[in-house]
Parts: C-alpha cells; sequence; structure tokens
C-alpha cells in the first residue's frame, strides 16, 4: 500500500519483518523479494535515488540501452506495490533500537512535516550515494551535462568514452589516480584541479610520462548544446575543448541515521559479508552504502541476498524444517 501523511497511522502499531530504507534499484528489489516470502515489508524512499538521474542504463542486462534510471524506478515501485508491500515517501531521520526491535523514525513531507515512528525486526540499509559534483557559480550548468556525457563513474561508464578527449575533474591528487585507470579506454585525458588542491612533482612527472595534460586553472563553464558538453571555459576565457568528461569527487554517503548503532565500517561503507549482513546480525545494507562495485545490476542482486538473509533467519526462529521430499537432489538448500 502507498502510504501518506493521510494513512501512515494505519502502520505505526506494526512491526514488519522488515524495513527498507532507500527506495533505488537495491531496496526495491530487497522488497520484492521479501513479499514474495511472504514477510511483511516496508520500503520508506526519500527520492531522487542516483539511478534517477542516470539517463541512459546502457549497462543492465535486458533492458534497452536508452532506458531512463527512472523508468526502471517507476517499474520496480510498481512491482513492488503489486506483491502488497507498503511503501512511504519520507526521510530517515534515526533509528533506535530497543531490545529486538528497531524504531524508524522519519519526517513526513517537506512543508508541514509530520513525525512519525514505525518498527521493525530486521532493517535493510539502501539508502546510496550522492556523487559530488564540481561547483561552479552557476550549478544549472553542471547539471545540464551530468548523468549525459559528463559521466561520475568510470566502471559503468569507461566504455562511453573510448578513444574520446575526456576531462577528469577531481578534488585531491588521490582523486585524479582514476586517469590511469580511464586510460585503458582512452589516451586522450586531460586532468583538472580548478586550483582547488596542489599535486606532487612526482605525481606531475607521472602525467607527464603518460602523456596526459594537466590545467589548474579556475573552471568558468561548461560548454556545449543539446546535454553533451564539448568542453571547458576557464576563468581566463580559455577553451579546452573535451568530447566527454569524468567527474571524480567523491560521494556523500546517507547512512547518518544509523550513527547510534555500533556497526563495522571500512572508510564511509559498511561492511558485509556474502549475504549483505553487516557486522550487526538483524541489520543489513545494499548497493552504493556497502563495500564493492557501485552498480545498478550489483544493487539489484544484493536486496536479493539481503532478503534472502532476512527469510532464512525468520524460518530458523520459527522452526520451519525444509519439505526434503520436495527437494530435488541436486539442489543445495541453505536452511
Amino acid at each position: 500500500m502507498q502510504l501518506s501523511k493521510q494513512n501512515f497511522q494505519e502502520r505505526t502499531d506494526k512491526v514488519y519483518d522488515a524495513i527498507v530504507i532507500g527506495g533505488g534499484a537495491g531496496g526495491l528489489s530487497a522488497g520484492v523479494y521479501l513479499q514474495r516470502y511472504l514477510l511483511s515489508s516496508l520500503i520508506i524512499d526519500k527520492g531522487k535515488a542516483r539511478s534517477f538521474w542516470m539517463q541512459e542504463l546502457h549497462n543492465y542486462l535486458g533492458l534497452p540501452p536508452d532506458t531512463p534510471g527512472r523508468t526502471l524506478l517507476k517499474h520496480g515501485k510498481d512491482h513492488y506495490l503489486s506483491v502488497g508491500g507498503d511503501l512511504l515517501n519520507a526521510y530517515v531521520e534515526e533509528v533506535v533500537e530497543e531490545g529486538d526491535i528497531f524504531v524508524v523514525r522519519v519526517k513526513i513531507g517537506r512543508q508541514d512535516s509530520i513525525y512519525a515512528e514505525f518498527r521493525t525486526k530486521y532493517l535493510i540499509a539502501a539508502s546510496g550515494i550522492i556523487d559530488n559534483l564540481p561547483f561552479l557559480d552557476d550549478m544549472q550548468n553542471v547539471y545540464e551535462y551530468a548523468g549525459y556525457n559528463l559521466h561520475v563513474c568510470l566502471i559503468c561508464d569507461g566504455y562511453e568514452m573510448a578513444d574520446k578527449k575526456v576531462g577528469i575533474f577531481g578534488k585531491n591528487q588521490r582523486s585524479l589516480e582514476v586517469a590511469f585507470s580511464l586510460g585503458w579506454f582512452t589516451p586522450h585525458i586531460t586532468l583538472f584541479t580548478q586550483d582547488m588542491f596542489d599535486v606532487t612533482p612526482q605525481f606531475r612527472q607521472r602525467l607527464e610520462d603518460y602523456g596526459y595534460e594537466l590545467i589548474e586553472e579556475p573552471i568558468e563553464k561548461f560548454i556545449g548544446e543539446n546535454h553533451q558538453m564539448t568542453g571547458v571555459q576557464l576563468m581566463n576565457s580559455s577553451v579546452v575543448e573535451l568530447e566527454a568528461g569524468l567527474i571524480s569527487m567523491g560521494s556523500q554517503y546517507h547512512s547518518g541515521y544509523l550513527s547510534s548503532i555500533d556497526i563495522q565500517r571500512q572508510g564511509e561503507n559498511l561492511v558485509t559479508d556474502k549475504m549483505c549482513r553487516t557486522s550487526h546480525p538483524r541489520i543489513f545494507a545494499i548497493g552504493d552504502l556497502k563495500v564493492g562495485l557501485n552498480q545498478v545490476v550489483i544493487a539489484a542482486a544484493d536486496g536479493a541476498l539481503a532478503a534472502t538473509g532476512i527469510w532464512q533467519d525468520i524460518r530458523r526462529e520459527k522452526g520451519v524444517k525444509p519439505r526434503l521430499d520436495k527437494i530435488d537432489s541436486s539442489f543445495s538448500l541453505v536452511s
């Protein structure tokens, strides 16, 4: 059921089997699997998942390569609701552990907000990350090209930059190291510091050895048309022609709601086992929050794993035994 300000009270006394925080590809996949396992679930989605900004999903198996990310999300939400899941558009402010139950505190609505609490046995953190973009006085100028040929993921889009003139926009010297991986796809690489940081003489020499250009002048604006960036104009009015860009400025991780819970991290990522279980036995992390590849297809697979792990736990708790007479001898059942 789609929950809102008008009807959320119908679920505040319920204890869900699992609450999923985040309605991207991973969270929706987890929700669908939870419902198909006949468990009760609630997805709390603040909106604008990372995949929402993807203009075309070129590497999602089985989908036309021009499928927008928002189309994938719409189909996923429709699927989840069709199998009986609850979905709430809200912002999760805090998760508190009370014995065997998690209390999830949310804010519903940006204006005239209402605050509510929901309860669950298990939690799936699927709230993902958002990429940092180059900061310009006119940020609309950045949004004009981001997600088109101004990319944020080498793994996703390296192929799209093959043999093109590519600019890399970093936030520190370490972030510019991606140039040496991008070199697999193209030798035509220009790196931009925007005069925000210095690089070492050793790094300069390394760039020179590879034939990569380093530009430290601040950027005034991106240039191009029809969402296709063709270069940058620097503050000194000179223009650097490009055919694509790669932003390497890090990300913001949306997991602050877990700050009161002791949980193992690697940097800002949550550490999980092969079933996406964190160091807390009743909290799972999927997609971009966990250590691993930041890919839509990986997030969807993570959702299936996390939901399956929760189903296995609940079956054990209830003492449900597998019906061995119904299991093919070639099939390995994890119970």
